[in-house]
């Protein structure tokens, strides 16, 4: 697809509908442009005969003639819009979409629960940094819960069930008590109606836990308020918000920091949800993860499997977006490997080159920002770039490496006597040094050693005389290291 193409995903969910607006940037990335969210609450409209109510059609049909302005002028192949299982489940949906089409001026398709699950997986995996692991994906929506198994892009399993945040909600706190009765009947019909994927999802059969969506962001951000870890979910935790449920008694009074008013009304049917799904599969933790059924759908229009190297493209989409001389950023990269080589531990894990070669790729990354201190830039783009899918704690190598690659280390000083991050740093600082005039440094002869906390650099006979700027910059690099817990010492020639 074209660079600058807009692409656009309509969700009509049993809570919300969203329309998720994106752009096709360099290397076949979509980046976000707009994200709107109206909550319709439509699931809360259906009755027992399964038919929805004149008034959730309605409160639908102006959200979708909203979205529908937004969208005029959009090719019809750039737009999808996706409903669930509330209008799987209404036996007059057909109405319902026929206007609901008319208003948006795109086609509505009612999709299976399968399918549902797929581009619930495929908006997950898109947010993630490349992995063989096999992902196990929880997505607690508004009438339906869906359970998947993936590796990297592709679902191995998958299953949607008829239970989620707003029917458990009506269903079992319809009086709006949050009392241990309501719960335990909540809790009991959701591992009942759950029961067969404890021997579809045994933990032999996935290495890590993802949840997202609605209940899993409602949940993070109420525990991330609360001075907790809201990025990961366990059952201590979820405990934790349902004694505070309990404590407050009623929905009518539900005040939990973090939580926000529209997830008032359903977040105790979401929980209980969320509570029987850690038990029944024995759950250990639960990443929250930001892509969902949207982002899906996005990539589904873009029609573009991930690349066979994720890492690669997303370090080339940054290099073309913010204009990185890549001849250079190899050129460092060759030297800083090298040196790095010569003192690297003989236990360093993996991710520690990892990090060397990604930061050495985009130590230049600011100065599209500005020239002046632009490695403090390129540190603010790495640690908040949300385009690269790296995990926290090699973004957080990647960033300390393109902060401290020039300037004053004690920016660093907390940091820097571990050597897992003190070593790279100074092969990439001594190779930006080297790489000075922006051409292939003349570096036979050269040997940088290591015993304990000192590096020791030296040059052949003559090599100080014919490059006299590149010693004056080791010398200041010597310098800049003496004030630290490490010394590098030098022996210029």
């Amino acid at each position: 697809m074209a660079p600058e193409s807009l692409l656009a995903a309509v969700d009509l969910g049993s809570n919300s509908f969203r329309l998720e607006i994106g752009r096709v940037g360099s290397h076949q990335r979509i980046e976000r442009v707009e994200y709107l969210k109206e909550t319709v609450r439509q699931g809360n409209g259906l009755n027992s005969r399964h038919e929805l109510s004149l008034d959730a059609m309605q409160r639908g049909w102006e959200c979708l003639a909203r979205f529908g302005e937004r969208l005029r002028g959009f090719a019809p192949a750039h737009v999808r819009a996706v409903a669930t299982q509330t209008l799987r489940e209404a036996c007059n949906a057909d109405d319902f979409v026929r206007r609901g089409s008319e208003l948006l001026g795109f086609p509505i398709a009612i999709i299976p629960g399968e399918e549902e699950a797929r581009l619930i997986y495929r908006g997950v995996s898109s947010s993630l940094p490349p992995s063989q692991n096999r992902r196990l994906v929880i997505d607690i929506g508004g009438r339906s819960t869906e359970i998947i198994i993936g590796q990297q892009s592709q679902t191995l399993q998958l299953a949607s069930f008829a239970l989620g945040s707003v029917s458990w909600s009506n269903r079992f706190f319809a009086d709006g008590a949050l009392s241990k009765s309501n719960f335990a009947q909540a809790v009991a019909a959701a591992k009942q109606a759950l029961d067969q994927s404890r021997f579809a999802y045994p933990g032999t059969a996935w290495d890590c836990a993802y949840a997202s969506s609605g209940t899993a962001n409602a949940v993070g951000d109420a525990l991330t308020a609360q001075g907790m870890d809201g990025k990961v979910i366990t059952l201590r935790k979820l405990r934790h918000l349902y004694d505070q449920l309990l404590e407050i008694g009623h929905v009518d009074k539900l005040r939990i920091p973090g939580l926000k008013e529209d997830r008032r009304p359903v977040v105790a049917g979401g929980i209980s949800v969320m509570l029987a799904v850690v038990e029944l599969l024995d759950i250990n933790e639960l990443e929250v993860a930001q892509g969902a059924l949207r982002q899906g759908v996005l990539h589904d229009l873009l029609d573009h499997e991930p690349p066979a190297d994720k890492e690669l493209a997303e370090i080339q989409a940054l290099q073309q977006d913010f204009g990185i001389d890549t001849g250079h950023a190899e050129r460092v990269e060759r030297i800083a490997m090298q040196l790095w080589q010569a003192i690297e531990p003989a236990n360093t894990p993996q991710a520690g080159t990892q990090a060397l070669h990604i930061a050495t790729q985009l130590h230049e990354v600011g100065m599209r920002v500005a020239l002046s201190n632009y490695h403090r830039h390129g540190a603010y783009i790495t640690e908040h770039c949300g385009l690269a899918t790296w995990e926290p704690a090699l973004r957080q190598r990647i960033t300390q490496l393109v902060l401290g690659h020039q300037g004053k280390l004690r920016k660093l000083e907390d940091a820097i006597e571990e050597p897992e991050l003190a070593l790279p740093l100074m092969a990439l600082r001594i190779a930006v040094q080297l790489c000075h005039t922006r051409r292939e440094p003349d570096i036979a002869g050269l040997q940088l050693r290591r015993s304990g906390m000192e590096c020791r650099l030296s040059t052949p006979q003559g090599w100080m005389l014919a490059y006299p700027q590149s010693a004056r910059l080791l010398e200041e690099e010597a310098m800049a290291w003496s004030k630290t817990p490490w010394s590098l010492k030098l022996q210029l020639r």
